[in-house]
């Protein structure tokens, strides 16, 4: 039996195509629309990348100032419960910080860390809200069961922070 070099390349060629080109149409049509289209129609969002892989969600975000950044995270884990299933969402902000604001959380950064170190997550606004007085910097914090939200904004400058509260994965140094 002689073996032809030609049909052989074709059926590998056209079976790659098949296995890649199906799968690649499942994840878009099952995984990443749905996603999309979750974020995306959210009030503030600019734009949103996210890589899925299998045990975790890496999210790019691009947001406005004043966006309920607690909101988002909640409309996403409830309405896209069935395509994150057990994976963690991670989450990465577009930089549209300041001087002023990247100054401002340096100096507030310890004062953070001391509140969720001491789990008085109630001690975290009240302390950013006394370093903030006539700095012109609009803070917003959030909470809700395994993260502790802080938007900074001065005008069309913002900062979001996103602290876990785990006490062994405390986000704040980064």
């Amino acid at each position: 039996m002689k073996l032809r070099p030609i049909p052989i390349v074709i059926t590998v060629v056209v079976s790659a195509a098949l296995l890649f080109g199906g799968w690649f149409f499942y994840r878009q049509t099952t995984m990443q629309g749905p996603l999309q289209k979750i974020i995306q129609n959210y009030k503030g969002v600019n734009s949103a990348q996210f890589d899925i892989k299998r045990n975790e969600i890496d999210l790019k975000l691009d947001l406005k100032p004043d966006t309920n950044v607690s909101g988002l995270v909640n409309r996403i884990t409830t309405e896209g419960k069935s395509v994150i299933g057990s994976r963690t969402l991670k989450f990465d902000f577009v930089d549209h910080s300041s001087d002023k604001l990247n100054r401002y959380w340096d100096s507030a950064m310890f004062t953070a860390a001391e509140a969720m170190d001491n789990k008085k997550y109630t001690e975290i606004t009240s302390k950013l809200q006394e370093l903030a007085k006539d700095t012109g910097i609009k803070i917003q914090t959030e909470m809700d069961t395994k993260n502790v939200y802080i938007s900074l904004s001065e005008g069309d400058n913002s900062k979001f922070i996103v602290l876990p509260r785990d006490p062994g994965k405390i986000g704040v140094w980064e």
